[in-house]
């Protein structure tokens, strides 16, 4: 029986997986998806994953059909999810609208950025499959909850555990989704926040009551949780009273906005120099497996031509391809770049920059898709700080043409930027693309889908995104503008990471970056890295402090990411509770299903509420964000909505124990077949 279910491992998969209906309901959510998040994003600063609920609704429309599988369903969501995290290139290109370079986004030159970085980002993963997702025990939180959604879904553990395990999502899921609607209406709030003086400084503490984020804290462990906890405590308790304290609060200052003020402006800054060092050790550390891969990847394709079969687990697609792919694609971003430079006043100098910044594409793409790889795994792909690898990746373009061009005429510093900014956009595509795309292999590893398979669904996600994008760009332009740009109106979108992305690549080509905060920033950095090396030097492995995750803590807003050492803890105490009982594998499994739960319920009605306030804004309204709200304000509205939202969680861990403890020992005569029996 086992030999048998190998050789059909082993052959044309028999089963449906990368099929028409799939990539045309793919396209529907990718324009779902893609056009709240470009919209969130640009307003609020913030996206969110849209695996999940991709999946979720995947797998609802799917049913209809008898032949439906699991495998059809993981490629609807990575198709959506590819096309929705393109959208975190709104971090970038509006930052040519701010610097006055665009007035409106030209549609096929905003296509070919998009496109062509997150192809590249793609192809950059192929080989980072074996050595980040199979070859390594990231945690991939996001990757791994889209799985158990799927695995319910089809019905995969038996019938009791699934029953079980349905429920436990459902639960979580209608709790999650409840509370976030409460919020909107303004009978409670999703936020709470409060700002204090500390000595001659100031500072605060705050949170967003995101049970989406409970459910990432439980999924990606104690020793990421801790390690943003520590980079939360540098950044509050540490920088911001001296940094505030350097500044001077006197008597009347509004001290919330000062605090605001130095985060924004210095702290970011700082935590991103931490990232920096965190980022290159980490890449240290993978390049080995790294290399590695690609070398695995090198001898399964020579296997391949050999007429060897192998497992359609590990099938990628062809390495000759991916590395012809990446160098055929250096053709079209250096014309790209040589028209964009044959415009202005760069014209004299574009082959230099072309060649430059090829050169740039190539090395920097490789590091960029590591990084991004390796963040996805440590904590998800929703809440990694992609923006702050666009810092870095902003950073050192215009580093580099600094050096090249000292002492440039001020009429040539404008279009530096934009170039740069060019430059970066296409980084940018690798890193989200690359940052997503990990999460969804390891979603496919989980349900036994065919790599290759899901690798041109991630292609065919990037055409989709790419194709979509500009379009809702221009729109928002056109309807509300961007803060910082020329003629900007009072309803201009914040758009808060290309405003900081365009400001770092000003400040560095006009001499007004403040370089001592980032240098503090690498100072931290370098103590973190020493101190995370001794821990698991002095405890065999068991402790660590994992540098990236501090980094994290530091550059992101506390009042997203106060909540993930939280639900770390609350995971942690639920596995050790979970292994005292009769079923520790089952119990361990449905807690993950409790918290993938939480974040399936936010991230759906995210969509609905996106959805909403574009509607609102198209219909005229003057508040559209306040589109659910029952009251202007409640004077009561954070003690009370701390209170339930405590309660909603204690509530939810407690009915999963009792559903954990009291479930009867599973009848393997009972379990539906292994994922490998599907093919």
């Amino acid at each position: 029986m086992a030999t048998a279910t190998a050789d059909r491992a082993t052959d044309a998969s028999p089963i449906k997986e990368l099929t028409l209906r799939g990539i045309l309901l793919g396209a529907v959510l990718t324009l779902l998806f893609t056009a709240a998040n470009v919209y969130l994003g640009l307003k609020l600063g913030i996206t969110f994953a849209t695996s999940i609920p991709a999946a979720v609704i995947s797998m609802a429309v799917l049913k209809i059909f008898a032949d439906s599988t699991i495998q059809e369903n993981n490629i609807v969501q990575t198709i959506a999810s590819a096309a929705g995290t393109l959208s975190a290139i709104i971090f970038v290109l509006p930052g040519l609208i701010m610097i006055g370079w665009w007035t409106h986004f030209p549609y096929f030159l905003s296509v070919a950025v998009i496109g062509l970085g997150g192809v590249l980002g793609v192809m950059y993963s192929v080989p980072l499959r074996r050595a980040l997702v199979t070859g390594s025990d990231l945690p991939y939180p996001e990757g791994v909850a889209a799985a158990e959604v799927l695995k319910v879904g089809a019905g995969v553990g038996g019938a009791e555990e699934n029953r079980r395990g349905l429920l436990a999502i459902i639960w979580a899921s209608l709790v999650s989704a409840g509370f976030f609607i409460l919020a909107k209406t303004k009978l409670l709030t999703d936020t709470a926040a409060r700002t204090f003086r500390v000595g001659a400084g100031a500072s605060g503490v705050a949170t967003s009551l995101s049970m989406a984020l409970i459910g990432v804290g439980h999924l990606v462990g104690m020793a990421v949780g801790i390690a943003m906890l520590v980079g939360i405590l540098i950044s509050w308790v540490g920088l911001i009273p001296w940094l505030t304290a350097q500044a001077g609060v006197p008597a009347g200052t509004d001290v919330e906005a000062l605090v605001g003020t130095v985060f924004r402006t210095k702290v970011r800054y700082i935590g991103a120099g931490t990232m920096l060092v965190a980022a290159l050790w980490t890449l240290l550390k993978v390049i080995g497996p790294v290399i590695g891969g690609i070398r695995q990847a090198l001898a399964a394709n020579r296997a391949r031509s050999e007429g060897e079969q192998l497992e359609l687990t590990e099938r990628d697609l062809p390495i000759t391809i991916v590395g012809g792919a990446i160098l055929l694609s250096m053709v079209p971003i250096g014309l790209l770049l040589a028209n964009f430079a044959a415009a202005g006043p760069l014209a004299a100098h574009a082959t230099t920059l072309v060649l430059v910044s090829i050169a740039y594409v190539l090395i920097a793409g490789l590091i960029i898709a590591s990084i991004t790889g390796y963040m996805a795994g440590l904590i998800g792909a929703s809440n990694s700080p992609v923006s702050g690898v666009g810092i870095l990746t902003a950073l050192g373009i215009s580093l580099i043409l600094l050096a090249l061009f000292r002492g440039a005429p001020p009429e040539a510093t404008n279009s530096l930027v934009a170039f740069g900014l060019l430059v970066t956009g296409v980084i940018f595509g690798v890193a989200t693309i690359a940052n997503d795309n990990l999460q969804d292999l390891k979603t496919g590893q989980l349900v036994g889908a065919t790599p290759w398979r899901q690798q041109v669904a991630l292609v065919i996600g990037v055409v989709f995104g790419a194709l979509v994008i500009p379009p809702i760009l221009d729109l928002l332009n056109s309807a509300f503008g961007f803060q910082g740009a020329p003629g900007a109106g009072p309803n201009a979108l914040a758009a808060p990471q290309a405003l900081l992305i365009s400001g770092i690549t000003k400040g560095v080509l006009g001499g007004t970056l403040d370089w001592k905060m980032i240098e503090i920033g690498l100072g931290i950095g370098v103590v973190v890295v020493i101190a995370d090396e001794l821990l698991k030097r002095g405890s065999a492995g068991r402790f660590a402090l994992p540098p990236l995750a501090v980094g994290m803590g530091m550059y992101l807003p506390m009042e997203v990411d106060l909540l993930i050492p939280v639900g770390a803890f609350l995971g942690w105490s639920y596995d050790r509770w979970a292994r005292t009982t009769a079923n520790p594998a089952f119990a361990e499994r449905l807690g993950t299903l409790m918290a993938t739960g939480l974040i399936v319920g936010e991230s759906l009605m995210g969509v609905v509420y996106a959805g909403l306030v574009a509607a609102a804004e198209k219909a005229g309204s003057k508040n559209s964000a306040d589109v659910l709200a029952l009251i202007d304000s409640n004077p009561f509205a954070m003690p009370i909505a701390i209170v339930v939202f405590a309660a909603a969680i204690a509530a939810l861990y407690g009915l999963t124990r009792r559903s954990a403890a009291s479930a009867p020992a599973i009848d393997p005569s009972s379990a539906a077949p292994p994922l490998e029996s599907y093919r």
